[in-house]
């Protein structure tokens, strides 16, 4: 197994006198399924079609396999790409649709329906081999594009934003899926995403990204617990994030008294992470929405606004109410300014 099976090294992407990526260095092991994460913009997308080949760096150099495909033709990487938009043949059926790539090779009959069937039975639809994708639903339409690509055998299979267009619950089923189905194939796979769940619940390692740089690369975890930057912080669900200056909490807003000796010059707390209804400070409530096991709280003070998750047996507080808060060094994450 390599551990730099796909990798890009200085890579400068740009879209005439526009860098949207500039001197991108990331190696990705083989076998692993690895998360371009981050908002719109951050270049997540432009980067996953370069190692696709559809767009030609301006500098840097791509190399999957030991073998350096930046010049090279997009139908010679051996890459499979699987789009939010399926992109199925709606006139052929699902085996068709599988076979299409096949049956451009010129193989043998055996060998596409060989391969074709086991495709389909990888991503859970063998017996759907006649049916039009109209007649499908979007997860069955996403499988048989993942299907799809899969019975080429590519190296690297690049996955851009492919659950956006499903609702919740076929969301979570395609999460679980491409799971099971990346972990039995062993596919190096490169999933792009603006959803830090998915990432968190799907891949490997995470590639968190601003502005076409990488801004933290680790575990699911690891930027989970652990972001080191104000920006990963607030992606990764740390809403309340202050400046810490002397023994205080700064905001534009105003300042706080912290109980403890802060070791950075920021800090930053999740919702779950504030104490509420008992603490030395003291907010007034200006939103409050049920969360089913919990309760979200906005509360305006003097750091402006906090956001606040209370269990749900506790008692709820009306909107205007005063509400005692704490901001605990034990639920607190340092970040570099």
């Amino acid at each position: 197994m390599s551990d730099k099976y796909v990798r890009l090294s200085d890579l400068t992407l740009s879209y005439g006198k526009t860098v949207a990526v500039p001197n991108l260095n990331l190696d990705v092991v083989e076998g692993e399924l690895i998360a371009l994460l981050g908002p719109s913009g951050c270049g997540k997308t432009t980067t996953m079609r370069a190692i696709a080949g559809l767009l030609t760096p301006t500098s840097g150099a791509i190399e999957i396999d030991g073998r350096d495909v930046t010049r090279l033709a997009a139908n010679k990487r051996g890459i499979g790409l699987v789009f939010q938009s399926y992109a199925l043949f709606p006139h052929l059926s699902a085996f068709e649709n599988v076979a299409f790539g096949l049956r451009l090779k010129n193989m043998a009959d055996a060998e596409v329906r060989s391969r074709t069937e086991a495709g389909m039975a990888t991503v859970g639809l063998a017996g759907f081999e006649a049916r039009k994708p109209a007649e499908m639903s979007g997860g069955q339409q996403q499988r048989v594009a993942l299907a799809r690509s899969l019975v080429m055998e590519p190296k690297v299979l690049l996955l851009d934003e492919p659950l956006s267009n499903l609702d919740a619950r076929l969301r979570l089923e395609m999460r679980t899926e491409l799971q099971r189905v990346q972990k039995d194939t062993g596919v190096t796979m490169v999933f792009v995403t603006h959803d830090q769940s998915e990432a968190l619940a799907l891949a490997d390692r995470i590639v968190l990204m601003k502005d076409g740089k990488i801004e933290q690369l680790g575990t699911p975890s690891q930027l989970y617990a652990e972001p080191a930057t104000a920006f990963a912080a607030e992606f990764m669900g740390f809403e309340n994030i202050f400046r810490v200056e002397g023994e205080n909490l700064v905001s534009n807003s105003g300042q706080l008294r912290l109980g403890f000796a802060a070791s950075s010059s920021m800090l930053a707390w999740r919702p779950g992470g504030v104490h509420v209804g008992q603490g030395p400070f003291s907010g007034r409530v200006v939103a409050s929405s049920f969360a089913g096991g919990h309760r979200e709280y906005v509360f305006d003070c003097q750091l402006g606004e906090i956001k606040a998750d209370a269990p749900i047996e506790t008692a709820e507080v009306p909107l205007g109410q005063s509400i005692a808060f704490d901001l605990p060094q034990s639920t607190a994450r340092p970040l570099l300014a």
